[in-house]
């Protein structure tokens, strides 16, 4: 009876500890945390979410509170924040190229300055400690982001760093056991958000060097991310009930208050928002959570930012992967001897293949959309994300020869494929190019077997990649494809980023896979 009280007392701290590592960097300072962003002391707002105190937040807070209040102590705001807080820096931005230094060893270099040891808990800090190193995603990005790491672990696959493609998959499958879900990155603040699901695409990896076992190894973490998407753990709203009776999905995010790492700007759109302000902070933390960010592919009217309605589009890759996640399910109950549930998994995958085709491909300009719930419609913007279905083995072979003339008439350019046919400045918008999507319209072109307009893609992207390495020594989070001259660092939301992990791990891979010398 007494070790059963001690078990019960050990359990109940352990659920506090997690709960009070779990608050967010606005829920614990508070007024502090909104003074200092809309008083932009910074320019970007993650800088003040991500920054580490030196003493008890209670004591930052307490002493804060009594200063503000006390108009004979004249204060910089500016300054006591600087005394109280450790603030980060971009450390990657400090690697140094060696001149005539090949690509693949400056890579190596960079994989070694974006890597991490495991973390410790510390109260006021937004990093959710994991148990393994990882790899950041790098410049701002100081932290392990979940949809970014598949495209790393190609990366760290042939670089030959095995030991750190297996820690991947197990930081992953720590934060699945320790809150049910996958969050966005492994910060505080980016709790009640997710990202796109590619744990399952991340299995594959690692089962390309352990073989099979690791579908059952991994078994019960990879049920809890399918029934976290699938609502059966927390009603997050992700499931929609299409017309037909079948089940498709979307990005839903419940909370409706301003991103902490975007504070300013989103309390600022706010401002002059017409409609429900809750609406907007939704679907801009459901932005977030697709991994695409501001594009306007999630804009009603195609415009405007004030217009995102991410929450009524049915997302056509989130609804590919999903599909590959139940096919691996149905892997995993196979390799444990569960034939029923293999077999459950096999249809329910198939129904979502159905359903795909039937909700997003629009026959008429033979190209995935979107789905628009609202207008049980066809969304009206044309995006880079209708190539995933050949990339997952979704479409038909038929189909997938026109998709592939509307690829190389809409899309590709000089550099590379755009991922949007609209010119705006927005991160995701045209002329911008990104790695992960030029990676999955290239293998989904190997899938239906158009290996000439493969390559193609996969030398214009690399030689992008290299001139401007050359040019400048360093990686890049995106590119301008279309004029490949123009590769400055602006455009988007945030300062462009360099030493950029995805982007350097799939330029390893299509290097090696094409045999493209630099």
């Amino acid at each position: 009876m007494k070790n059963n009280f001690i078990l019960l007392i050990s359990i109940l701290a352990a659920h506090i500890s997690l709960a009070q590592s779990s608050l967010s960097p606005e829920k614990i300072y508070g007024r502090l945390f909104t003074d200092v962003q809309m008083n932009k002391i910074f320019f970007d707002s993650k800088t003040f979410a991500d920054a580490v105190p030196k003493r008890s937040p209670k004591t930052i807070v307490a002493d804060y509170l009594s200063i503000i209040h006390n108009p004979a102590i004249r204060f910089s705001l500016k300054l006591f924040i600087e005394e109280n807080f450790i603030l980060p820096s971009d450390s990657t931005n400090a690697i140094e190229t060696q001149t005539g230094e090949d690509i693949k060893t400056h890579i190596n270099h960079v994989w070694d300055a974006l890597e991490r040891k495991p973390d410790s808990y510390l109260s006021g800090n937004s990093l959710l400690p994991l148990p393994n190193n990882y790899i950041v995603s790098g410049g701002r990005f100081r932290e392990a982001y979940y949809e970014d790491s598949y495209f790393i672990m190609l990366g760290l696959q042939e670089s030959g760093r095995n030991e750190m493609l297996e820690n991947t998959v197990k930081n992953f499958a720590y934060l699945l056991s320790q809150y049910g879900y996958i969050p966005t990155a492994n910060r505080t603040y980016y709790l009640n958000r997710s990202q796109a699901p590619f744990f399952s695409m991340m299995l594959d990896l690692l089962a390309e060097k352990k073989g099979k076992m690791v579908y059952a190894l991994y078994q019960n973490v990879l049920q809890k991310e399918y029934d976290y998407w699938m609502d059966k753990t927390i009603a997050k709203n992700h499931v929609v009930l299409m017309p037909d009776g079948s089940k498709l999905n979307r990005y839903y995010n419940r909370d409706t208050r301003p991103r902490a790492e975007s504070f300013y700007e989103d309390s600022t759109l706010a401002i002059n928002y017409a409609e429900e302000r809750k609406s907007l902070y939704r679907n801009l933390r459901s932005c977030t959570e697709s991994g695409w960010g501001l594009s306007t592919r999630w804009f009603a009217d195609g415009e405007n930012i004030s217009t995102i309605q991410v929450t009524n589009l049915i997302s056509v890759d989130l609804n590919c992967l999903l599909y590959h996640l139940e096919r691996t399910l149905a892997r995993s109950y196979k390799e444990t001897g569960d034939l029923l549930k293999m077999n459950y998994y096999n249809q329910i995958a198939e129904k979502r293949k159905n359903a795909i085709n039937k909700y997003c491909f629009n026959k008429n300009d033979s190209w995935y959309y979107d789905y628009n719930i609202s207008e049980k419609n066809f969304s009206t913007e044309k995006t880079l994300a209708g190539i995933t279905p050949l990339f997952f083995t979704v479409t038909t072979e038929s189909s997938a020869k026109e998709i592939v003339a509307v690829l190389q008439k809409d899309f590709l350019k000089p550099g590379g494929l755009i991922t949007t046919l609209k010119t705006t400045g927005h991160k995701w918008d045209a002329p911008f190019g990104h790695a992960p999507l030029q990676y999955m319209a290239i293998k989904g072109l190997e899938n239906y077997g158009d290996q000439e307009l493969a390559k193609d893609i996969a030398i214009r992207w690399t030689q992008l990649n290299l001139k401007v390495y050359k040019t400048t020594g360093n990686l890049l989070e995106k590119y301008n494809v279309t004029e490949i001259a123009a590769n400055e660092k602006n455009g988007g939301e945030h300062a462009l980023q360099d030493r950029f992990a995805c982007t350097n791990g799939v330029l390893l891979k299509l290097m090696n896979t094409y045999d493209i010398k630099e």
